[in-house]
This record gives C-alpha cells, structure tokens and sequence, in this order.
C-alpha cells in the first residue's frame, strides 16, 4: 500500500484541494535548494502560487529591485530578503564594499514599493552578520583574510562582548591586548567598518517595520555565540526594537524564509494555528545547542510566533505537536559533521540507541494517539540522528510524521521542521510524504551518511579538503559516487523512494539538491 502511495508521491507533484489563486513573491537570500526551492515547494502543496526572480537576479540588487517593483501588483503577499535586495546575497552581505549611501537608497526603495502597492503583505528577513569561530582558507563565505585571522578574530570579539557586559580578568584583558596588536589594523578596520555599515542599514529597515511600510521583519544572528561580535551587536538592536510590535531578532537565518512563507499563508487565510512543543529528556529546552546564543526552548518558541502560530501547553490542543530530539546532556555532536567525520566508539553508540529508543516510544505513543507529529533532529549538527532515524524507520513512523528537519544548525531545523509541519494540516497526505521524501533524502541520506562517507574518502588524499570545499574537476566523478551511495541507503532504509538523483549546486560537498524524475 505505502509503495503504492510513494509511486503517486514520487511521479506527481500534489496540491491540496484549496485551489486558491493567491501569489506570493518570494526572494530567497541564495538558491541553495534548502534556502529557496524547498520552502517554496511546501507552500505550493497548498496551491499557492510562489513567484520567485530567475536565479542570476540573486547576486544583482538593482536588477532584482526592477523586478520585484514590476511583478508586486500582481501579488498578494512577498517574502524577500533583505540581505539580497541590499547586498546581493546572504554570503556577499558579509564581504561587501557597498557605500552606506548606495545602501541606504535601497532601503528606501521599500517606501516607494509599499506607495505603489499599498494592500501588498510584506515580509522581509535579514542578518546579522555572523561570527564564525575560526576561518578556513579558500572558504568562500568569508573575506580572504578570515582563514589566516578568523579564530583571532572570534577570540578578539568575545572578549569585548565580555568587557561590556562583565568584568575581564587580568588574564583576559591581556589577551585583549595581544590580539588587537596581533591582527593588522587594516583587517580590524574593513571588518568592523562593513559591520557597522550594515547594523546601521537594519536600523533603517527597522524604521520601515516601525511605520508599517513592512509588515514582518526578522533579523537572523547566523552561527554566532554566547560571547561574539553578532550576540554584541543584538544587544544594540533589542533595545532598539524593544517597542516595534512587528519585529523579531533571534538565532538562525536559513529557516526564516518558510517561517515567513508559513506566515504569509496564515495571514492570507486568516488563521492562527496553535503549536505544542515536546523535547527529549533531560536539559531539553534549556539546551544552547552549537552556533547559538540562546536556548532552543526560546529560538522555537519565536519562531512560533515568526510562523503566525501560539504555542499551547497541551498536545491535544494543538494544530501540530513538535517533537524536538535534543541531547540529554545539552550537547550537541559533530561526529558527521567534520573532515574527516569522527568515529563513535562503543560507549556512545550505546548512548544514542538508548536515547533513540527513549524518544522514539514518546512519538510513537503520540502518533497512535492521532496527534499531528513532526520532528525536528538537532542531537547532531548539520545531519540526521542515524540511532533515531533507525527507530522510526523500524516502527513504521516514517511516513506518519506531518514533518522533519535534520539539517544545519539547531534554528535551521526546527524553524523548517515548525513551517511545514503547519502548514501540513491542509495537505493531502500525498504532499507530505512528497516533502517527507526531500527531507529524508537530504537530511538522514546525504547529510548524516553520504557525505559523510565520501569526506572520509576524501580525507585519504592530501587535496582531499579543497575538493570538499570546492569539488572542481572532480565534481562529475563525485556526484555519481554520491549517487550509487544515495541509491543504496534508500533502497535499504527507504524502498518506497525510487527514481530520484542529486547534484551539487553550490560545486561543493556542504549541500545537495534533491531531483525527482517525472
């Protein structure tokens, strides 16, 4: 029966039986398949239709401007990031050489858009600039120099962040010291002036937020830490916001463009959907998981609230009940996450099948109870929980879920897993198990174990790393090693998934794109 279902899942792209004509425009800050293609693809399972500018538009502010000046008539609601409309991207806000005046007159050409289209829904999302904790060379993302001095960099900003908000040991504030006279002062003053520039950019959007030029705004802080240069500029801007009802600023950034689109739907119809959220045992919603400052508990319960949702205390009165699989301990692990990836010994996996299978009763027990379930898998960083997956596999729960998430940071995921799990209420069942098999594929597949298995394959080699960062000549041999491999895990774990491949987008091993065949 269920082979049967996945045949229609898999040949047929299913839309609800609301036929609605309703168009959202929507500007992803990159085409990665998880930051534009995948989000829109939830949202059109509910027959919306989600206009988006062709790709090259994406690194082109003022041609992506012309576009969304000539295409908001016809819409009834936009989800855009800012980060594109002003820089060209997400990757190129953090490296720009842009004049604040040049920026400046973008963000005023929300004004201008918001006088032609006075009825138009906008939602925008954008970021503040990360702080990763060390650099690697040749990483694309970051500017050149962050390879040689980004752990310097990193260390430099905690201690200020750490200065302004407690006291600095003796120890600290020589450290302090060194590392302002370590790195150039040329480095210092292109970093932080780009910085400045663009916390001083969101400030202006924030005034547009404030006059209702925009209706949704939310800041993302991407991988950043409880003591960084982005948890410093936050500071500034949550007294800054503190009295604008519509905006938002918490950890993550990828996850809010289906967080915004899940809005944007519930907006449009209407409706306010209620959401429970059940964790793991153990330090649960107090856990701080990697690349975040704050506690889960309170990134989902924002993001809740970013989806136009309400948490409720009770699974039974919910419109969808999250199930988030922390770690017992707070941590959280990289073991498929590193070049080469690490190896589990004995005792921990003795660890995980116990917590997986602790977990995996908790949703079993609230699937047969009827409740609307979805899982968001943040135990390991940036990949699927094998012990859990293996669970839910083994229990028949798979395809019984209204949603999953186990890619990227912890935000990332709960953020997509909290989206599509509400808005999977209205879909056929056929639709979600279609947005099932994406997940599976990407998250537990590629995330947790092909690409896992092709670094550790790779890191035999002495160029190994820069073909994983950068796959080069190599990339049409890889891509049908990850192929056979992903073909092989599906018809063991997953048989009902058939006639599918993936490619690299961004010409590296970090992500994929999932094809279906028609």
């Amino acid at each position: 029966m269920l082979k049967n279902i996945f045949i229609a899942v898999i040949f047929i792209i299913a839309t609800s039986a609301q036929a609605s004509a309703e168009k959202i425009l929507f500007i992803p800050h990159d085409d990665r398949p998880v930051s534009s293609q995948q989000p829109a693809e939830v949202v059109s399972q509910l027959g919306y239709e989600i206009i988006s500018p062709p790709t090259e538009f994406l690194t082109q502010p003022n041609q992506l401007w012309t576009w969304f000046f000539e295409n908001a008539p016809f819409a009834d609601a936009a989800v855009v990031s800012s980060d594109c409309l002003l820089y060209g991207g997400l990757i190129p806000s953090r490296s720009h050489q842009i004049s604040f005046d040049i920026l400046s007159d973008r963000v005023d050409n929300f004004k201008a858009l918001r006088k032609n289209n006075p009825d138009l829904k906008i939602y925008a999302f954008g970021s503040l600039m990360r702080t990763p904790q060390s650099g690697t060379p040749g990483d694309r993302e970051e500017p050149d120099y962050y390879g040689q001095y980004g752990a310097d960099i990193f260390q430099l900003t905690c201690l200020m962040d750490k200065q302004e908000t407690s006291d600095l040991n003796s120890e600290e504030k020589f450290y302090l010291d060194s590392l302002e006279k370590n790195i150039p002062d040329e480095i210092l003053d292109d970093y932080f002036s780009r910085r400045f520039k663009n916390l001083a950019v969101t400030k202006k959007i924030l005034d547009l937020a404030d006059a209702a030029v925009i209706n949704y705004f939310v800041i993302g802080r991407d991988d950043n830490s409880e003591l960084s240069q982005t948890h410093r500029e936050n500071r500034i801007l949550l007294d800054f916001i503190k009295n604008i009802p519509n905006v938002q600023s918490l950890a993550g950034i990828d996850e809010y463009a289906m967080l915004l689109l899940t809005r944007a739907v519930n907006d449009l119809r209407g409706s306010v959907p209620t959401v429970n959220v059940q964790f793991n045992h153990g330090m649960g919603a107090k856990t701080v998981p990697a690349y975040s400052d704050e506690e889960i508990g309170n990134s989902i319960r924002e993001e809740i609230l970013i989806a136009g949702a309400i948490p409720v205390p009770k699974p039974d009165r919910a419109d969808f009940v999250l199930f988030v699989n922390t770690d017992p301990n707070g941590e959280t692990y990289h073991f498929h996450n590193s070049f080469p990836p690490q190896i589990l010994s004995k005792s921990e996996q003795k660890y995980f099948k116990r917590n997986a299978k602790k977990f995996s009763a908790q949703i079993n027990d609230a699937v047969k109870k009827n409740l609307p379930v979805g899982v968001a898998d943040i135990t390991f960083a940036n990949g699927s929980d094998n012990f859990l997956m293996n669970q839910l596999r083994d229990k028949n729960l798979l395809f019984k879920l209204k949603s999953y998430g186990g890619w990227n940071t912890a935000t990332n995921t709960t953020g997509f897993a909290l989206g599509m799990g509400i808005l999977a209420k209205k879909m056929s069942r056929n639709s979600v198990n279609r947005l099932l098999a994406v997940r599976y594929l990407d998250d537990w597949a590629f995330q947790a174990n092909v690409r896992a298995a092709i670094a550790a394959e790779l890191s035999k080699r002495p160029d190994g790393l820069q073909i994983y960062l950068n796959l080069g000549e190599y990339e049409s041999e890889i891509i049908e090693r990850e192929n056979f491999l992903m073909k092989n895990f599906a018809a063991k774990n997953l048989p009902q998934i058939k006639n599918f491949s993936v490619k690299n987008t961004w010409h590296r091993m970090f992500e994929c794109e999932i094809i279906f065949e028609p």
